[in-house]
């Protein structure tokens, strides 16, 4: 018994030659290192920059951004996707319960620095 190949006739060869021609170019992912160029940033002194940035009373401040500290740990605690621009697509990828702690795995995905520098600032004030 013998096996016979089918071989491809010319309209499969042209298709295929149109497919392939039609396909987008891949995207080239680099893996970097992150480089620590400062220790890590702790509440006080988060608190600290928004007061300096915003301008308002640390008084003010404390409880907003100790609000907003609560919301997000409970937003991650319960699974939740986060999309905050500009700080960017926060996806959960793993959660494990341990003994004494919980340690969640996240993703998190911003968008390119230079398009971000140009686009205008959300907060800018309207002309009046």
């Amino acid at each position: 018994m013998a096996t016979s190949k089918k071989s491809m006739t010319t309209r499969n060869k042209t298709t295929l030659r149109k497919t392939a021609a039609k396909a987008p170019d891949p995207e080239v992912v680099v893996n970097e290192t992150p480089k620590v160029t400062a220790p890590e940033l702790k509440k006080k002194e988060l608190i600290d920059t928004v007061v300096a940035r915003s301008g308002v009373k640390k008084r003010d401040a404390k409880p907003v951004v100790e609000a907003m500290l609560a919301i997000l740990g409970e937003t991650i605690a319960d699974g939740r996707e986060m999309n905050l621009a500009p700080m960017g697509k926060l996806k959960i990828t793993r959660m494990k319960k341990t003994t004494k702690a919980q340690i969640i795995t996240t993703r998190l995905r911003r968008n390119d620095q230079t398009s971000t520098e140009d686009a205008p600032d959300p907060l800018a004030q309207a002309a009046e």
